[in-house]
Order: structure tokens, then C-alpha cells, then sequence
């Protein structure tokens, strides 16, 4: 792979999860530009894990203020509201994760998503998003394709114990392994405009039907 070989320190602190997925896999995560908007339980957990796994820098939005919801569904807020001082999630998460690993750069990103042009998005190599509408995941979904290098677009929500979530990694190529055969593997996904108006489709379908045969 091209790029930096991994530190000594790095190689010690990831040592376990090196001999799990390979030196290679431990390089291509620790160069990854990861953006995660909307902190909330779920996506919180996945921020946690990839900053524990060495992710090359974590990018974190959220302007919303805490609430007796927000603390309830996020283990990164603490609980003492002395610390609060009119900080974000975002900003109070960003303190929490760089807990977790000093090695992973942590930082906070202020505004409105959907407001950004498409360069913006050219800085990461993975888009998280979640706690907005659906019309603000199909913008930043086509704002990510439309770029001239692929970003991994994903969009993550839990209701109770309901959850949702949607994954866009465009054209995805990998390798398929069986026995002593190697062959390799071209993965098309759709947008997320395709799969809601085919979701939408089958909603309709599925009512129909239901309707027909009462």
C-alpha cells in the first residue's frame, strides 16, 4: 500500500488488532478522514471504536446544546454539568474521545452539513450521518458522489429499539478468496435517493395489497 509505514508506537499500541486484520489494514485506517454528524448513541459507540482502532483523524458536528435526551443516549457526555460552559456535543464528545486515544486527532467542525459545498466532503474518505432529515442524507449523499474520488457515505438512526441504517460505497472493489482461487469482486451501490424511491415503492406496494385482501 502506498504511504508512511506505521511508528513503533503506533505498532505497539494497535498490536493486537494487527495481528487480527494485518499491518496493511492498521495503515489504510490509520490515514482515513472520518466526519461524523448528528452525536447520538449509536453513532457515539462507532466514534469510540475507531478512535480505540487508530482511525487517522475523526471529525465530529453537532451545534446542538445538551438535553436530558441527548445525555441519556450518550455515553460521551458527562454527566457533571459543570463542564458543560455552552459547549455543543460535538465540542463535548470531541473533550471525551480524545480520552480514548491522545494518538487520534479529534476535532470539531461547526455549521449546517447540507450548507457546505462538495469540496468540503473532499477532505474525508468517509461521510457518517445521522439525527437529521432525509432530505439533508440525499443532499450530502449526492454532494459525496458527485466528487472525483470515492467517499464511503453512510447514515445510521435508532428509535427505541428500532434502527435503521444505509450504506453507499459507490463502485467497491474487493477480493474474494476461496480455497487456493483468488478472484476479485466489483460491488455497485445504489444512492440513497434510488433505494428510498424503491423503499417508497414497496411501502406503497405492501399497503396495497394489505388494503386488497382485508
Amino acid at each position: 500500500m502506498d504511504g508512511e509505514e506505521l511508528t513503533e508506537q503506533e505498532t505497539a499500541l494497535y498490536d493486537r488488532q494487527i495481528r487480527v486484520w494485518g499491518a496493511d489494514a492498521q495503515r489504510r485506517l490509520s490515514k482515513s478522514h472520518v466526519l461524523v454528524y448528528g452525536m447520538k448513541g449509536t453513532v457515539a459507540e462507532f466514534c469510540k471504536n475507531i478512535v480505540l482502532a487508530g482511525v487517522g483523524s475523526l471529525t465530529l458536528m453537532d451545534d446542538r446544546q445538551v438535553t436530558e435526551e441527548a445525555l441519556s443516549a450518550n455515553f460521551l457526555i458527562p454527566p457533571e454539568e459543570g463542564v458543560y460552559g455552552g459547549k455543543s456535543l460535538a465540542e463535548l464528545c470531541c473533550d471525551s474521545l480524545k480520552e480514548f486515544n491522545p494518538m487520534v486527532r479529534v476535532s470539531v467542525e461547526k455549521g449546517d452539513l447540507s450548507s457546505f459545498s462538495g469540496d468540503f466532503f473532499y477532505k474525508f474518505d468517509v461521510v457518517v450521518v445521522s439525527c437529521c432529515p432525509l432530505s439533508t442524507k440525499k443532499l450530502i449523499n449526492e454532494k459525496c458522489r458527485t466528487l472525483s474520488k470515492r467517499v464511503a457515505f453512510y447514515t445510521v438512526d435508532c428509535r427505541d429499539s428500532c434502527g435503521e441504517i444505509f450504506v453507499d460505497l459507490q463502485e467497491y472493489k474487493c477480493t474474494k478468496i476461496k480455497g487456493e482461487e483468488t478472484s476479485e469482486c466489483k460491488l455497485k451501490y445504489p444512492s440513497f435517493q434510488v433505494k428510498f424511491v424503491n423503499f417508497s415503492l414497496l411501502v406503497c406496494f405492501c399497503m396495497l395489497r394489505s388494503a386488497y385482501s382485508a
